[in-house]
C-alpha cells in the first residue's frame, strides 16, 4: 500500500445506477482539486450546492460539496465528498476531471488507511468498517458497529494497561534489586496474572463468538445416499438448492448454502452420500465430502429411520475425524408417524425429525447452534481469525509465566512476548506487510 502524502480519489458508492453518488477525495493540498471542479473551496461542514465542472470549464453535473479540514475528517485529512446523480457514466467523469486537477486513484482501503496512519482509529476499529460493510445479519451489524466504537478497543487496551503495571514491577525487581519493590505478601504477582488471565478468557470467549458472527460456521451433511441430506439441506435454506431423488447417488458434488439462525451465519454443505461406489464421478464426490470435512466445525451425521444399518453406519463413523462435533440426525420419521424429539445417548445428541415435513427442524436449529457453542452475549464484538490467534498466543504466554513465577527472568520475557501479542490486535505492534493484507481487501473508496 503506498503511503505518499498525495491526494487521492476514488467513487465511494457501489457500481451501478442509483439515485445518488459519491466521489471521495482525500490528502494535502486539496485546494487545487476543489477550486478546479467546484471553482472555490466550499465553506467546512456545511452542504454547498454546486456546479461539478470539467478540464473545459463544462459543467458535468450538479450536486452537493462538503469540505471536512483535517484532522477533523474521517482520514485526518482535508476531504471532500461530492454527492452528485448515480449514474457510472457521470462518475467517471467527475473522477476523470480530479485525476486530470493532480490527484491519483485511490487503492482499496486506502481512505480507511489513512485514518489509521493518522490516529484516527486502530486497527481493530479500521478493520471493523469492513466487517460492518460486509455484515449479513442485524446480529453482525451491531457486532460490527460495537468494534468501531472501540469496544473490542477497549478489552484488549484493559488487558494491556494490567500487564504494563505487572512489567513494571516485574522490572524494577531486575534492575534495581537493591531496592524494596511494593509487592505486598510476595503473592503480588500470582494474584495480578490470575486477573489478567481471567480478563483474557472473557475476552477471547466474547472474540469467538464475534468470529462465529463474522465468517459464519462450516457444518457439513455426511451420511449413506437417499438419507435424505439434500432434503434437509433445503429446508433449513428454505429453497430448492439440492436436487432430491430417491435414486441414491444423485448428489455427486459438494453444494454449498449460506443459512441464518438467529441471526447467526451458517454454511451448510450437502456432500456426496457415503457408501462402497464403483461409479468415477460418484468416487470423485465422495473424496470431495471427505476434503470438506476436514475444514468442517461440525456435522450433521443423517440416517434413514427405516433403513439404519448398524454396520454401515459403523463404516461411516469410522471415516469422519473423531474431533468434528456431531449429531445425529434420524429422517423420515413422518413415514412411521413418529414424533419428533431429542434423544441422549452417553455424549451423543440424536434428533428424530422430518426434513420433507419439518416436524423437528426448529429443535435441529437450536442444538446446531448450541454445537457450535454460540450463546447470544451483550457486547458481543465483531474479530477475526488473526485476533484469535493472537489471543491464543497471548494466552499460551501467560500460562508459560504462571510456570515461571519464581525465575524473575524468564518470567519478564513471558510477559514482554504477551504484550506484543495483545498489541498485534490494535495494531501498535505490527508489520508493514500486515496492514497491507488487511486494507488490500477493503473497498476501494473506503
Amino acid at each position: 500500500m503506498p503511503q505518499s502524502r498525495d491526494v487521492i480519489v476514488a467513487i465511494a458508492t457501489a457500481p451501478g445506477r442509483g439515485g445518488v453518488g459519491i466521489i471521495r477525495i482525500s490528502g494535502p493540498g486539496l485546494a487545487v482539486i476543489a477550486a478546479a471542479i467546484l471553482g472555490r473551496t466550499p465553506p467546512p461542514r456545511y452542504a454547498t450546492y454546486s456546479s461539478f465542472l470539467d478540464t473545459d470549464g463544462s459543467i458535468i453535473d450538479r450536486g452537493i460539496a462538503l469540505f471536512f479540514p483535517g484532522p477533523a475528517s474521517y482520514t485526518g485529512e482535508d476531504t471532500l465528498e461530492l454527492q452528485a446523480h448515480g449514474g457510472a457514466a457521470v462518475l467517471n467523469l467527475l473522477v476523470k476531471a480530479c485525476l486530470a486537477a493532480g490527484a491519483r486513484l485511490a487503492q482499496p482501503g486506502e481512505f480507511t488507511q489513512r485514518a489509521f496512519l493518522n490516529n484516527k482509529m486502530d486497527l481493530v476499529q479500521a478493520e471493523s468498517v469492513a466487517d460492518l460493510i460486509d455484515a449479513t445479519s442485524e446480529q453482525a451489524v451491531r457486532s460490527a458497529t460495537r468494534s468501531l466504537d472501540g469496544a473490542f478497543s477497549k478489552a484488549i487496551n484493559s488487558l494491556l494497561t494490567k500487564l504494563i503495571k505487572l512489567r513494571m514491577l516485574v522490572e524494577a525487581e531486575l534492575d534495581f534489586p537493591e531496592e524494596e519493590i511494593d509487592l505486598a505478601d510476595g503473592r503480588q504477582y500470582e494474584k495480578m496474572l490470575a486477573e489478567i488471565r481471567s480478563e483474557l478468557k472473557h475476552t477471547f470467549e466474547t472474540a469467538r463468538q464475534g468470529s462465529i458472527l463474522r465468517d459464519g460456521a462450516q457444518i457439513v451433511l455426511v451420511g449413506q445416499p437417499n438419507a435424505g441430506k439434500s432434503s434437509l439441506l433445503n429446508r433449513l435454506s428454505g429453497e430448492e438448492v439440492a436436487l432430491v431423488s430417491e435414486i441414491p447417488g444423485t448428489t455427486r458434488d459438494t453444494i454449498r448454502q449460506a443459512i441464518n439462525i438467529n441471526g447467526v451465519a451458517l454454511h451448510i454443505i450437502d456432500t456426496a452420500g457415503l457408501r462402497e461406489s464403483q461409479d468415477v464421478v460418484e468416487k470423485m464426490g465422495i473424496a470431495r465430502t471427505m476434503l470438506a470435512l476436514q475444514k468442517a466445525d461440525a456435522m450433521l451425521v443423517l440416517m434413514d429411520i427405516q433403513n439404519i444399518n448398524p454396520e454401515e453406519h459403523k463404516k461411516i463413523i469410522e471415516l469422519i475425524p473423531a474431533k468434528i462435533p456431531r449429531i445425529y440426525v434420524i429422517n423420515k420419521i413422518d413415514l412411521l408417524a413418529q414424533q419428533a424429539r431429542i434423544e441422549k445417548r452417553d455424549e451423543d445428541t440424536y434428533i428424530y425429525l422430518s426434513a420433507k415435513t419439518g416436524s423437528g427442524i426448529d429443535l435441529l436449529r437450536n442444538k446446531i447452534l448450541q454445537l457450535i457453542d454460540w450463546h447470544a452475549e451483550a457486547g458481543v464484538f465483531m474479530a477475526r481469525e488473526r485476533h484469535l490467534q493472537a489471543l491464543a498466543q497471548a494466552k499460551q504466554f501467560l500460562d508459560s509465566a504462571v510456570a515461571k513465577q519464581s525465575k524473575t527472568e524468564l518470567l519478564a520475557e513471558e510477559l514482554r512476548f504477551t504484550q506484543n501479542e495483545l498489541s498485534k490486535i490494535t495494531g501498535e505492534f505490527s508489520s508493514d506487510d500486515l496492514l497491507g493484507e488487511i486494507f488490500s481487501h477493503f473497498c476501494i473508496g473506503k
